[in-house]
């Protein structure tokens, strides 16, 4: 089971930490699969494969965060034990969150960190952009102007049959998300944000600050929503590098 869900790019088994990787809405596990170049070969990247993307195109996305969080952690917890860094791109922030909590409640397998980048805090909750309810072409240039999804792409209606499913999931699964309030993790949190993001402001950021009893940063770099695979990816990349290695 764990292989559909957790993809190697590529193993390495003499790892010391594991950076596992959560993509945003609508993206798939590959808009991670250059990072290794990036990180040293101390580092695996592992990254998450969710239902109605990739290789596992067939199945349905989910539109409920409990479900989906719960069968991530099953399946993370089934991997052999390493010390891993939850990151989480926009969406995927606020999922690794959820798995960093369900992870938690095994101090064995508790995260070395959380890293969060382009989504506001769990605690204030959906960012209430109802972006699931709209036609396909709409939906597609809300894809569009937020920067993840080339213009080339509407022009393709092959390509967005494909990929409208998944994006219209992640949609409602972002929307219809509620907090359920709880203690602070005891695992360190480090957030990114782009400055020209105008889906999330700096002290929505800020705000997952309340999220961790220990560690907290907060780094602004250059670019928009997507930022982490822009020019700044390389950037972070080297941040969360220096970070990952204060904890091993």
């Amino acid at each position: 089971m764990t292989r559909r869900w957790l993809l190697r790019f590529p193993p390495r088994p003499q790892a010391r930490v594991r950076l596992l990787c959560l993509p945003g809405a609508g993206a798939a596990a590959a808009m991670f699969r250059s990072w290794f170049e990036l990180l040293p070969p101390e580092v695996e990247v592992c990254a998450v494969q969710l239902p109605g993307r990739g290789a596992r195109l067939r199945e349905a996305p989910y539109t409920a965060m409990e479900p989906l969080a719960d069968a991530l952690a099953q399946a993370v917890l089934a991997e052999p034990p390493l010390p891993t860094v939850v990151f989480g791109h926009s969406l995927g922030s606020v999922i690794g969150f959820e798995l960093a909590d369900r992870l938690s409640r095994d101090p064995a397998r508790t995260p070395l960190a959380l890293v969060a980048a382009a989504h506001r805090a769990p605690r204030l909750g959906s960012a209430g952009l109802p972006y699931h309810l709209l036609p396909d072409p709409d939906l597609a240039e809300v894809m569009v102007q937020l920067g993840g999804t080339p213009r080339e792409v509407l022009a393709r209606p092959e390509l967005l049959r494909l990929a409208l499913p998944s994006i219209r999931a992640d949609f409602e699964l972002d929307h219809g998300y509620r907090y359920k309030a709880r203690a602070p993790l005891a695992v360190p949190i480090s957030v990114f944000g782009g400055t020209a993001d105008s889906t999330v402001s700096e002290p929505e950021l800020a705000a997952w600050s309340a999220h961790t009893s220990t560690a907290f940063s907060l780094r602004m770099l250059p670019g928009d929503h997507f930022f982490p695979t822009g020019p700044s990816g390389p950037e972070m990349l080297a941040q969360i590098r220096a970070d990952l290695f204060q904890h091993v």
